[in-house]
């Protein structure tokens, strides 16, 4: 029977070019007018034109307070002591007391005048490039449940993470490298599952860079050197399994999962070369290094992983997640609140605004979406003696960069801190912002799976278009 020759698979059986020049024709197909399906981490074209080419979220794990940090109430200092005017949640996830001060005093800072507590003296410097989003809120009062929502979506389901999404959407600008990369994540409270792609295809997931039980300085791509044989036997290897893999593929017809690995042999092929490169800071100069904190062994650890992030991000990775925590209080404060914040904003107040500063030296903070936050805030109430407890319903993340308006407020709290009162931001209306900045529509970013079309923002969501400079 004579073979159709404009069949993918008669091309694919008869081409004797060999399966190694497909990883040199995914790389340059970015550069071509083909199919995005030709080279599923081919940079796409987004929906309309972006604010932002990339995005990278600072996060930090335990929920961070807002009334400590950066949305001030006078009304909370004034009533220190007396019980809530108003009715608790529901829900809470434990015993409340009286209202509770903050230990800290708030200073307007830069031409906005935009208040931020003394526990971030560094990154108060750069209040003019940043927006305040002071009424993000959630539903999940648990750690696990309000990690998984605000990078899922969901906090009932296992469902793509909005890094996976991003990927999925845009692709990547550099394909030796993972479109998403997350450094030192936590494993626990869903674990690779805020960094994971679910049933999008396996490329979209985050690539791991180490985790936050070790130092940033030991972070690692696990197993990015064979020490066994040496590249040219891998790429023979790798040829005989993309062979068989594709023609399995071929028999089964179209298969996307299939596909999606194949990507990721061929990826984590050239990544050998790539990755090793960018971890290895040596050639960074010693101002860059003090800059981010890398020379205080207060600040060493944030810092690195924030320097990473910027290289990364200079090369082409579209999606970058640093997360601070540790093993001990993280952000978590139930009790400690003075000694827990203090530690941890000592620890990141200087590598983020080494990091912002540098962005902008550079002419990345323009097209770089930088957000901050943790999974949900404080209460303004007090937990035991010096303590607060969680609080999903009303909270500040910020956005720098990335066509956002700087030295900017969006929304607020009540008087107290305690819910979302104004042009209130529910964790999908963050996702349909953060996807309209990247160019997306987050109604049109779809993926078709078990009979119904999914998206990261599910059925809900809008655009906070207040904030978009």
């Amino acid at each position: 029977m004579k073979p159709d020759l404009e069949s993918r698979r008669w091309l694919l059986k008869s081409s004797a070019l060999g399966f190694g020049n497909l990883a040199l024709s995914a790389m340059l197909s970015s550069e071509s007018e083909a199919s995005p399906s030709d080279s599923p981490l081919a940079a796409k074209k987004p929906h309309f034109a972006p604010r932002a080419k990339r995005i990278v979220f600072l996060f930090m794990k335990g929920g961070p307070s807002h009334v400590d940090t950066f949305d001030p109430k006078p009304l909370l200092d004034r009533d220190h002591g007396k019980p809530l005017p108003f009715a608790l949640p529901r829900v809470t996830f434990a015993k409340q007391g009286n209202l509770l001060k903050s230990p800290w005093k708030f200073q307007k800072h830069g031409q906005s005048g935009l208040p931020v507590s003394e526990l971030f003296p560094n990154v108060a410097k750069h209040v003019d490039d940043m927006c305040m989003l002071r009424s993000v809120h959630g539903t999940n009062p648990a750690h696990g449940g309000a990690l998984i929502k605000l990078h899922t979506g969901t906090d009932q389901f296992v469902r793509p993470s909005m890094g996976a999404w991003v990927t999925y959407g845009l692709g990547t600008e550099n394909e030796n490298l993972p479109a998403f990369v997350t450094v030192c994540p936590t494993l626990a409270h869903g674990g690779m599952n805020n960094w994971g792609g679910a049933f999008l295809p396996s490329y979209c997931q985050g690539t791991p860079i180490g985790n936050a039980s070790i130092s940033s300085s030991q972070a690692k791509v696990k197993h990015i050197r064979n020490q066994r044989i040496d590249k040219n036997t891998q790429r023979k290897q790798l040829d005989l399994i993309q062979a068989m893999n594709r023609d399995h593929m071929e028999k089964s017809e179209h298969n996307k999962n299939l596909e999606g690995r194949l990507e990721s042999f061929e990826l984590a092929y050239r990544m050998q070369t790539a990755m090793p490169e960018i971890q290895e800071i040596n050639g960074e100069s010693k101002q860059t290094i003090r800059q981010y904190g890398i020379d205080d062994p207060m600040t060493q650890n944030f810092g690195r992983q924030c320097l990473l992030a910027r290289r990364f991000l200079e090369r082409g990775v579209r999606f970058v997640q640093v997360t601070h925590s540790d093993s001990e209080v993280q952000w978590d404060q139930h009790g400690h609140l003075f000694q827990g914040h203090t530690k941890n904003a000592a620890e990141v107040d200087k590598p983020i605004a080494g990091f912002l500063a540098d962005l902008k030296a550079r002419g990345l903070l323009d097209d770089t979406l930088v957000l901050w936050g943790g999974e949900f805030g404080r209460t303004p109430t007090a937990q035991g003696s010096d303590g607060r407890d969680h609080n999903p319903h009303g909270f500040t993340m910020w956005m720098a960069g990335g066509g956002v308006k700087g030295g900017y407020t969006y929304g607020a709290t009540d008087d107290y801190g305690y819910y979302a009162a104004e042009n209130k931001m529910h964790v999908h209306d963050l996702h349909a912002t953060l996807l309209h900045l990247l160019g997306l529509d987050h109604q049109r970013l779809t993926f078709r799976y078990a009979g119904r079309e999914f998206r990261l923002t599910d059925v809900a969501g809008e655009v906070a278009t207040p904030i978009l400079a």
